[in-house]
């Protein structure tokens, strides 16, 4: 063993001889004193080299007179002027008294460096120097994903100068130009995370993550020196994770606690809550923060494009979970909630434009959600009537609580009464629509099969005065413009619907316009009863409108004749049981649509005053009975005014009153006969222009 040392010893003596020999020959001298082991200045302090190491340190390229530019003979002076670092590296001299590591004052230098004559590289010096003062910091950033990709080789793995800067210009975070000052975070972070290479390599799954911070709530407000959340306010400085690490800031079981550096207020309500309670539960479904609001692109909900903003929250954001029948079916979640908001009136308002509308939140809060059973909640039925009362006026003082709130005109539970309506009129609209459509195209057919030369004598008799006319006319205006308004709230999302949307969030301009045509039918209707009631001639219409027996057997003949069980074609009076039909049924139907409608448009007054469900079947009978009124329209009245081979291409009673004589000739021919007795047939005023039933002119002008 003794041989080896002194081996070992020798082998070093010779190196170190050959390395000062290796030296340049101005450098002999200086090593001969200053290469002894040990030699120090009359101050106590290391002058010692040795040339080994510097000969491997960063200057070892430079000579002694290189950096001792003072010393010009030998031996030199005991004094000697000190070597200034600045003179080869001047940006870095220029830029360090700025710096936070100026506090080390001129021991700066070498406390990084080490001694000057055995000086090791930055990059060999990056992370383990700086520990010596940042232990805690370089802890924790061993062991996060920068870290860990560090240690297995990744050469994008950032390094401290990668976020804080030359390490000679790094600055306090408080200062304005630092790169990880507050507005500066983004851009240090967007070096690696907005570079489209970067993150496919690294198989990073957030799309665009700064660009679309840059762009949220929180970016904005740090761009006008606001506190606001930066990159390391949510996922940490050194102490960086994968968000599947449980240590991450940004697990999805710590979001709420992340968050609650800022927000505690909002945290304390979101703990509290139902939501809250479940992650607490470890409900991994459960939502947090970031669920809600977004990940990087949080915006202001009065943003169009935030997802909480009023024509987002309910569809897309409450919607994803609580449309969704899979959590459902594991959470025992109601199934509907979704659907029959969509439907409701505030779903359909929304749907338009009308962002004042009721959603989600409205009702069962924002962070503060809990169950209904609690007696805090918004939506327990105790509290149900100041919460609606929030915007119906006067419903928190209603003698009446308030029922369901999710109910489904079309499906599902529902009050007995509302359940009625549906299952009422799922009968009656097949049923009269179906037998309307038999009737109309039996009759279509056998006119085209029995086909004959219509009659143009040219006489005709007036069917509508003006009274009746200027009624019909206000029916005309406002029966369309009611069915198209009604289905374009029910329908918003169709091609058609869209133009009379688009004022309808800034003037209400459907909801407008829908009863706007209300109130003019009503007019024409009111109107039309004080005709009746102030002229006793066509106060006579109504007793002719009363349905008799001969209406039963008149309709029954005339399927009989129409399937050619026989061949003696129907006559009527003066209206057939089909005018008789329609007009009662319209009459009918007004009432049912002006009640059930201004039950909807005075909502306050009618939940103030009435159960809840009044309104719900309000609701329902509004709806069921808008589809049966439009299309008997449709079918039973556009057929016998237009589509009937007996009056095609159109009844023009409607613009002059008159219809030829020939019809009520052919078809009522004792009211025909009634009407020439009296004189009503007007004869025409040209008898020459008009042909009879076999073609021959008739020059004489007289009737056969």
């Amino acid at each position: 063993m003794r041989a080896t040392r002194v081996a070992l010893i020798y082998l070093a003596l010779i190196l170190t001889s050959a390395l000062a020999a290796a030296a340049p020959a101005g450098d002999q001298e200086c090593l001969a004193c200053h290469g002894e082991a040990g030699m120090k200045s009359d101050a106590g302090k290391s002058i010692s080299i040795d040339p080994a190491k510097h000969a491997a340190s960063a200057h070892g390229v430079l000579g002694c007179k290189d950096c001792h530019t003072a010393i010009k003979e030998f031996p030199h002076p005991a004094k000697i002027a000190k070597v200034q670092c600045a003179t080869c590296h001047a940006d870095e001299a220029k830029s360090f008294p700025a710096s936070v590591h100026s506090v080390l004052g001129e021991s700066a230098c070498a406390t990084c460096h080490g001694s000057v004559h055995e000086l090791t590289t930055a990059e060999k010096l990056i992370p383990g120097k700086c520990a010596e003062c940042h232990a805690e910091e370089a802890k924790d950033l061993a062991s996060s994903i920068h870290g860990q990709a560090a240690k297995n080789g990744d050469p994008d793995a950032p390094k401290c100068v990668s976020c804080h800067g030359a390490i000679h210009a790094v600055k306090e975070s408080s200062e304005a130009d630092a790169t990880n000052a507050r507005k500066n975070m983004a851009d240090t972070c967007a070096k690696c995370h907005s570079d489209a290479g970067f993150l496919s390599r690294h198989k990073i799954p957030v799309a665009h993550p700064v660009a679309s911070y840059k762009q949220s709530v929180h970016a904005r407000a740090v761009a006008l020196g606001k506190e606001a959340a930066t990159c390391s306010s949510c996922h940490g400085s050194h102490d960086i994770y994968p968000a599947t690490d449980q240590r991450s800031k940004v697990n999805h079981w710590k979001v709420p606690g992340t968050c609650a550096q800022c927000h505690k207020e909002i945290a304390r309500e979101f703990n509290e809550s139902v939501h809250g309670e479940a992650v607490k539960n470890g409900v991994r479904d459960a939502p947090v923060c970031i669920d809600c609001h977004g990940e990087h692109l949080i915006m202001d909900p009065k943003n169009p494009g935030s997802p909480l903003n009023a024509e987002n929250v309910s569809a897309q954001t409450c919607g994803r979970c609580h449309g969704d029948p899979r959590l459902a079916l594991r959470y025992e979640l109601p199934v509907d909630r979704l659907t029959s908001y969509a439907a409701s009136y505030h779903g359909l308002a929304l749907q338009e434009g009308k962002v004042t509308a009721a959603n989600c939140a409205s009702c069962h809060g924002v962070h503060a959600i809990l169950r209904s059973s609690d007696p805090r909640s918004t939506v327990n039925p105790a509290n149900l009537r100041k919460t609606c009362g929030e915007c119906h006026k006067g419903v928190a003082e209603a003698k009446f609580t308030v029922g369901p709130i999710h109910v489904q005109t079309g499906a599902g539970p529902n009050n007995p009464v509302v359940e009625y309506i549906r299952w009422t009129y799922w009968v009656l609209i097949p049923v009269t629509l179906g037998f309307m459509l038999l009737h109309n195209l039996l009759d279509f057919l056998s006119k085209l099969i029995r086909r004959r030369p219509r009659r143009e004598s040219g006489e005709t008799v007036l069917r509508m005065n003006l009274g009746f006319r200027i009624a019909h006319w206000g029916i005309m205006v406002s029966f369309p413009t009611l069915a198209f308004t009604g289905f374009a709230l029910k329908y918003p999302e169709f091609w058609w619907s869209k133009p009379l949307l688009l004022w309808e969030s800034a003037a209400g301009w459907r909801g407008g316009l829908h009863r706007t045509a209300a109130v003019v039918m009503l007019l024409a209707i009111f109107y039309h009863f004080v005709h009746l009631a102030r002229n006793k001639r066509d106060r006579s219409f109504l007793w002719a409108m009363i349905p008799t027996i001969k209406d039963a057997t008149d309709m029954l003949q005339v399927f009989r004749y129409n399937l050619g069980l026989t061949k003696q074609e129907p006559k009527f009076a003066k209206f057939n049981y089909a005018e008789k039909v329609e007009y009662l049924a319209f009459m009918w139907g007004s009432v049912v649509m002006a009640v059930s409608g201004f039950l909807l448009w005075f909502n306050n007054y009618a939940l103030r005053h009435y159960p809840k469900w009044v309104t719900d079947a309000a609701t329902a009978v509004h709806w069921y009975e808008a589809i049966l009124a439009t299309f008997a329209i449709i079918i039973w009245h556009l057929y016998m005014v237009i589509f009937d081979p007996m009056v095609y291409p159109m009844d023009t009673a409607w613009l002059n009153g008159k219809i030829p004589a020939d019809h009520y000739r052919h078809s009522r021919p004792e009211y025909f006969r009634a009407l020439e007795r009296a004189h009503l047939v007007e004869l025409p005023t040209e008898p020459s222009g008009y042909r009879d039933e076999q073609g021959t002119a008739d020059s004489s002008g007289d009737k056969e």
